[in-house]
């Protein structure tokens, strides 16, 4: 467990070029900010969350398995995630942040995260 990485996942990096190739300029892992997001817009006031399927619990996800061995230890690491997530979308919201929550598996390349990002950032100011 000690080789899972919390930042600069692949994923992260995916997303990251991706938004800088469109212009955007962002600051990343904001430790201010409630869930400490993985991107952060501060000029359209935008957070991005990029979760692991497996960790964050991607509802219908292959990849949101519980491990076979401490399944009750697994499950309540598991429930603990989802409700600090929640936590952290609330709070967000209430002080008035846009949040986008990106999932592993929907991130197969850059041209498909490029569309998404284009698609959910659109309605903000760009750039």
């Amino acid at each position: 467990m000690s080789r899972i990485r919390s930042k600069d996942t692949r994923p992260e990096k995916l997303v990251r070029s991706v938004l800088h190739r469109m212009g955007y300029r962002f600051r990343l892992h904001v430790k201010d900010l409630p869930g400490k997001p993985d991107v952060v817009l501060p000029r359209s006031r935008t957070v991005i969350f990029v979760h692991g399927c497996f960790w964050h619990r991607h509802s219908g996800c292959k990849y949101a398995y519980v491990p076979k061995s401490r399944v009750e230890f697994w499950n309540r690491k598991f429930e603990q995630n989802v409700k600090s997530d929640g936590r952290a979308l609330h709070e967000l919201h209430e002080l008035g942040w846009r949040v986008i929550t990106l999932w592993e598996c929907e991130l197969p390349d850059a041209e498909t995260v490029g569309k998404m990002l284009s698609a959910l950032l659109s309605d903000h100011d760009s750039v």
